[in-house]
């Protein structure tokens, strides 16, 4: 009891220094499950013993025999359900041939360079070779995002390691799931014709049984024939389900069968998704706490002792410096991503939860089946895990400086709100060359304003949603314009430190527009009007005008004009160093002269 409780405690404890710390939670993970597993053994128990014992003498311990295997397969399936469900077709097409080239040839040039590397350093065979490559291949979102997080970077970088993770988790998932089978089926005879059938019946059972599942569930949600409050353990228990059943069809489809389950859902038009996504993602935070520190502690000193030597030196060196950027380098050709861009790419590159959970998995199987050099899966791809993810987390940021790809200033523009004056104001911003992000509740807004070409995404701004995007790095300006007062102001309160580096502004409220002091202004997007006068505006007409002045006194006329007429209302000030809002304009020490004034709605007459 003492075992299990301390596990859990232990493992959010990690998660929680993580957050405090903002490194990746893998790394105190892994090292907390070596401190109180071989570590322990071998150096702070007095009896040899680790404090917490996976499997002992096979029969004892936490989870005797096959058990810990077991639970290692059903809490990745979990694990990877939850990030099918991540992946959206719309968005996949976003990223671009970059993405797709990644994960393609990438995958490939890792494969096989990784393979002949291990093969030729530690003299594994083939078969164990390949398998250990096909376990890297994988760079897990889980760890690559608290990295992104805090570090600021152009939109295109953060958006291609982003996605990669994503979606290169079930590939590499798939790829070692393949090669395993392989090595089972196939035997000393290699890559017989009954292991390449096994790769047929894993594709069909898995590929059927997810997508199958996943519109039966969506289905019976759908039509509400689940209780709200079953919702998420009627799903969890289906997605358990089709990978039971799967592999009871085919040995090893059910890891594909959920991903594909995930991917269909994700995808498909289901009430209460996002209800299901953060049940799922809680889910997998205590999974992962869990089993990084159980599949850590269960490595035995042994293991650890086969890498002290200088091969394993150079077999990180070899993947991770010459194998990443060729990588990614080769998927990178004709794209529009420059040279240092290419390198920062290159340098992030850690691998997560999947290589280190499939590793333990496969490599304790085969070790029972006596395969000739599996000893060496599980500590080298821990290896791999453990030092990638160091590396990154403690030099992505001063190597982002070095290469020349770190926002120095942050000149994105994020739009709290996007009803059609939001929409219209985005697009004339844009138009104007800055990079505009519209967020809102209201799903409808959101796909108008994809319609219309503009970067939206549905966030609540109640939610931490907003907080954990990535690509929200380069935001340096924070403007509430929605019809609730509330929200306007919950914005600024709450968000200005993130997003507001260079200026944070909402619209006032009808009250504020009649009682507000100078000082009360300096936050308002427009200095006289609420969102009833910029509706009406709007309405009147939908066109944002400019006007070129010469001087002070033709900017104060021009502004009286518009002050007099309710239905217009001035937005921005353009110069030869920006663009910027009335309020703001007005802060700066900036001459009058061969300005642009523009304003939305019914057109003014001016001498």
């Amino acid at each position: 009891m003492l075992e299990l409780a301390g596990i859990i405690i232990l493992g959010i404890l990690a998660q929680w220094v993580a957050w405090k710390f903002k490194i990746p939670a893998i790394l105190p993970l892994i090292l907390i499950g070596l401190l109180v597993g071989p570590i322990a053994a071998t150096y702070l128990s007095e009896d040899g013993s680790k404090w917490i014992e996976p499997i002992w003498n096979g029969e004892k311990g936490l989870f005797p025999g096959d058990y810990l295997y077991y639970f290692v397969s059903l809490a990745i399936s979990i694990i990877l359900f939850e990030g099918g469900l991540t992946l959206k077709r719309n968005e996949i097409k976003n990223v671009g041939p970059v993405i797709t080239k990644l994960i393609t040839l990438g995958s490939a040039v890792t494969f096989f360079g990784a393979a002949i590397i291990a093969h030729y350093t530690f003299n594994l065979g083939w078969e164990i070779s390949f398998l250990f490559s096909g376990l890297i291949i994988v760079t897990g979102p889980t760890v690559i995002t608290p990295i992104l997080r805090n570090i600021p970077l152009k939109k295109d970088i953060s958006t291609v390691l982003k996605w990669e993770g994503i979606l290169i988790d079930p590939i590499g998932a798939l790829v070692a799931v393949l090669v395993f089978e392989f090595i089972s089926v196939g035997g000393e005879s290699g890559f017989t014709k009954t292991a390449l059938l096994e790769f047929g019946k894993i594709l069909l059972f898995g590929t059927t049984f997810g997508f199958t599942f996943a519109h039966a569930l969506a289905y019976a949600i759908n039509k509400k024939l689940i209780p709200h409050y079953l919702l998420n353990v009627v799903s969890l228990s289906t997605v358990l389900l089709v990978f039971v059943e799967s592999e009871l069809f085919a040995h090893e489809s059910g890891l594909l069968a959920v991903v594909v389950m995930g991917m269909v859902l994700g995808n498909s038009k289901l009430n209460n998704l996002k209800e299901l996504l953060y049940f799922k993602e809680s889910l997998s935070v205590l999974l992962i706490s869990i089993l990084f520190i159980l599949l850590a502690a269960n490595i035995n000193m042994n293991q650890l002792l086969l890498l002290y030597t200088w091969k394993t030196a150079a077999l990180f060196a070899l993947v991770v410096f010459v194998l990443r950027p060729l990588a990614v380098f080769l998927s990178t050709i004709n794209s529009r991503l420059k040279f240092n861009e290419k390198l920062f790419i290159s340098w992030v590159g850690p691998r997560g939860i999947v290589a280190a959970g499939i590793a333990s998995l496969f490599g304790s199987k085969l070790l029972k089946q006596g395969v000739e050099g599996a000893e060496y899966i599980t500590p080298l791809v821990f290896m791999i895990v453990l030092g990638t993810v160091l590396l990154n987390a403690t030099t992505a940021r001063l190597f982002a400086k070095i290469v020349g790809v770190f926002l120095k200033s942050s000149n994105a523009i994020l739009i709290v709100g996007a009803s059609s004056p939001a929409r219209l104001i985005a697009g004339f911003l844009k138009r104007k060359g800055k990079r505009v992000i519209i967020i809102d509740s209201n799903e409808n807004f959101i796909n108008q304003a994809i319609k219309e070409d503009l970067e939206a995404l549905p966030v609540n701004i109640y939610d931490d949603d907003l907080r954990d995007n990535i690509e929200l790095n380069d935001v340096g300006y924070l403007i509430a314009i929605t019809g609730n007062d509330a929200v306007n102001t919950y914005a600024l309160t709450n968000f200005s430190n993130e997003f507001g580096e260079h200026g944070a502004f909402r619209l006032a409220s009808s009250l504020e527009v009649v009682n507000s002091s100078e000082e009360e202004r300096k936050a308002f997007f427009t200095p006289n009007d609420d969102y009833i006068n910029l509706s009406e505006a709007f309405r009147e007409n939908p066109t944002i005008k400019e006007i070129l002045i010469g001087s002070k006194k033709e900017y104060d006329a021009i502004l009286k004009s518009l002050e007099k007429e309710e239905k217009s209302i001035p937005l921005f000030i353009q110069n030869n160093k920006g663009i910027y809002l009335i309020t703001e304009f007005e802060q700066q020490d900036f001459e009058f002269k061969n300005i642009t004034l523009s304003y939305l709605g019914k057109e003014i007459v001016t001498k």
